[in-house]
């Protein structure tokens, strides 16, 4: 290697001393001395030297000034490379006897060239980015956009061939304060899922360092120039750690990665109107997840408090229609078959991990989602983002399996009806299968204007614990029908249930009026819930100059609400009250210094509503030690966020 430089810089010496140099439009180009042309081709010399890799563009445009500055500056960069050794510098800068006695020359340490050779003019500096001329409005947190990615419009930090790489991703530091946190985590839940809190409401101090998200932005290019090709592929620190000893000392600070998105989209302009897609990998769901809060909590975007979202695993298709006009309408429908998830709880973390969540996959059938978006600019004004509005839905089935072995023996004695104690597995001798639906819909509006941006959400459905909804709740067994003697009348205990494989469900067994055993129904808990949030550009509103340091401070406030209906919570709890509201008001105030660094502060209140007890009239729900309709959340939140 170093012979190879050696050889191409003696060359390059050679060159300078006896050929003289221009600069035509193309780039480095020997001339003649008398030569006034300055579009001649290309120095060879020069141009092996950046494709050897010896100099870049950049550096031999550098090499300005008069003939002397000219060879000095080469030979200081080849130094600087490594190139020359210091002795090979010193013997080339080290003026010869002769050159110190001529007297048409001035004695110098400066490399001297011919008088007669023409140098390139200096290269002109990139221009700076120009200052920005207005402030942008709040753009909707948008996480499933409807415009076709456009072909090579990823500018690549990476370039691998055909594929073109653009990573991303933000850390945030913050620190928070909860007046009332029972469960010991560090973003918020639902008031009661613990049912107490202690002698008094379990305030808590965090300070988060785990919402670090990488990732990265894929486009491959396709011969065709029809075929956009795209993927991403996303993931966390917000994942538990292992329960080893190592990790038991230092849990605080032994966050693991976790997957957040991971597909492949392949985009075919079918004209200039129309596009079609599909999409393959875990994205976000198309039912509810169009529209977010603009909050600055990460872990939680408000689970169980109205926000209805998830990601899962899909196969996805759908088109995009542009009508044009004044207002660019766009029309996008689409449709997935999305993996069945239902957030069961099994009874161990083996259990968890070995069967991902059995109950949905045991149905058998994938669960259907679509939505419909129609996109428009409500607002002309410069930064201001397309207005959409969206409509969703979703339907899907679990089913528990109840083993043979698992099916559960008549306690005689107890139950009037029980004579040999194997009435239920003499009925169901291969087991029993229960199940029920999934179904939901929901209606998102995204209104951006120059002064106030509108977002909100509304929704209804059933078993919507997945997606962060209806309090959490999932399903429950229907004991009308059952004679009383298989449930304790006070606490709603049965004496009669079997579990089901993966140790999520209990299934309920018993008698009807007719003294013959059968398996109560399982029915999932409908819930319903919304949320509106406005966002202020408050540095466009006051006029702040776009290019100064006050032209990054925005606004939101948000209410939203989670609710289910009130006779299936009694149905599913076993006290016959519980949670059955949760309401969440927040704002925050954030500062953009630059595009990499932001600073926010949220303030927000967390609060959930239970019902009695139907026989009692007593709530079973405590608060401060003592029984509550209410508990309440006030939290603070400071953090620093940044974006690379």
């Amino acid at each position: 290697m170093r012979a190879r430089h050696g050889l191409i810089v003696g060359l390059a010496i050679l060159s300078l001393l006896f050929s003289p140099l221009v600069l035509g439009e193309d780039g480095y180009s020997a001339a003649p001395a008398a030569q006034t042309s300055t579009t001649a081709a290309p120095d060879p010399l020069l141009q092996l030297l950046v494709s050897k890799g010896v100099l870049n563009a950049d550096e031999a445009r550098s090499l300005t000034g008069t003939p002397a500055e000219q060879r000095a500056r080469l030979l200081d960069l080849l130094r600087q490379k490594g190139v020359l050794s210091a002795t090979d510098y010193d013997s080339l800068t080290t003026p010869s006897a002769s050159s110190q006695v001529a007297g048409n020359l001035v004695a110098s340490t400066s490399p001297i060239l011919p008088s007669a050779v023409a140098y390139p003019a200096a290269a002109p500096q990139p221009a700076p980015p120009p200052a920005p001329t207005f402030i942008p409005a709040v753009a909707p947190v948008r996480v499933i956009p409807i415009d076709a990615p456009k072909r090579e419009g990823l500018i690549p930090d990476i370039k691998i061939g055909n594929v073109r790489v653009k990573p991303y991703g933000f850390y945030k530091t913050s620190a928070v304060y909860d007046s009332s946190s029972p469960r010991g985590d560090d973003f918020p839940l639902p008031g009661f899922l613990s049912s107490d809190t202690g002698p008094d409401p379990n305030p808590e101090f965090h300070i988060k360092m785990r919402a670090l998200r990488v990732g990265t932005n894929v486009e491959w290019l396709d011969p065709s120039s029809r075929v956009t090709l795209t993927g991403k592929l996303e993931f966390d620190f917000e994942g538990n750690f292992s329960r080893v000893d190592n990790r038991n000392i230092s849990s605080i600070r032994s966050n693991m990665p976790q997957l957040r998105l991971g597909w492949a989209r392949m985009d075919y302009a079918a004209s200039d109107k129309d596009s079609v897609f599909a999409l393959f990998g875990q994205d976000w769901t198309p039912f509810g997840s169009s529209t977010l809060p603009a909050t600055i909590e990460t872990t939680g975007v408000g689970i169980a408090f109205g926000s209805l979202y998830e990601r899962a695993p899909q196969i996805k298709g759908g088109f995009v229609h542009n009508f044009g006009g004044s207002r660019t309408f766009k029309l996008s429908p689409e449709i997935a078959a999305v993996l069945p998830a239902f957030g069961n709880l099994p009874s161990d973390l083996g259990n968890q991990l070995g069967f991902g969540e059995r109950q949905g996959a045991d149905s058998a059938r994938p669960e259907v989602e679509a939505r419909v978006v129609a996109q428009f600019q409500l607002d002309p004004a410069k930064g201001v983002a397309p207005a959409q509005l969206i409509v969703s839905g979703v339907q899907g089935r679990r089913a528990a399996t109840v083993l043979a072995s698992a099916i559960p023996a008549c306690v005689i004695g107890q139950v009037a009806a029980c004579v040999t104690g194997k009435e239920f597995q003499e009925a169901f001798p291969r087991g029993f299968r229960a199940s029920s639906e999934r179904y939901g819909v929901s209606a998102e509006a995204q209104l951006p204007t120059r002064y106030v941006t509108l977002t909100g959400k509304v929704y209804r459905g059933a078993d919507l614990r997945f997606f962060f909804a209806g309090q959490l709740f999932s399903n429950f067994n229907d004991p009308a029908g059952l004679s009383k003697d298989c449930l304790n009348a006070e606490s709603k205990a049965s004496f009669c249930e079997g579990l089901s494989v993966d140790g999520s469900s209990a299934v309920l067994f018993g008698f009807d009026a007719n003294g013959s055993p059968f398996a109560a129904p399982q029915r999932p808990v409908r819930g319903y819930g919304a949320y509106g949030e406005l966002g202020f550009p408050l540095s466009r509103i006051f006029n702040a100059n776009p290019a100064g340091r006050n032209a990054g401070w925005s606004m939101n406030l948000h209410w939203g609400y989670d609710a289910v209906v009130a006779s299936d919570i009694r149905q599913h709890v076993a006290t016959g009250g519980g949670r059955a509201r949760s309401d969440w008001a927040f704002g925050n105030l954030q500062y953009k210094l630059n595009s990499y660094v932001t600073f926010a502060f949220e303030q927000s209140l967390y609060t959930t509503i239970a019902i009695p007890n139907q026989t009692t009239g007593l709530f079973t729900t405590k608060f401060a030690g003592v029984p509550a309709r209410e508990a309440n959340d006030r939290r603070s939140e400071f953090a620093t966020i940044f974006t690379f």
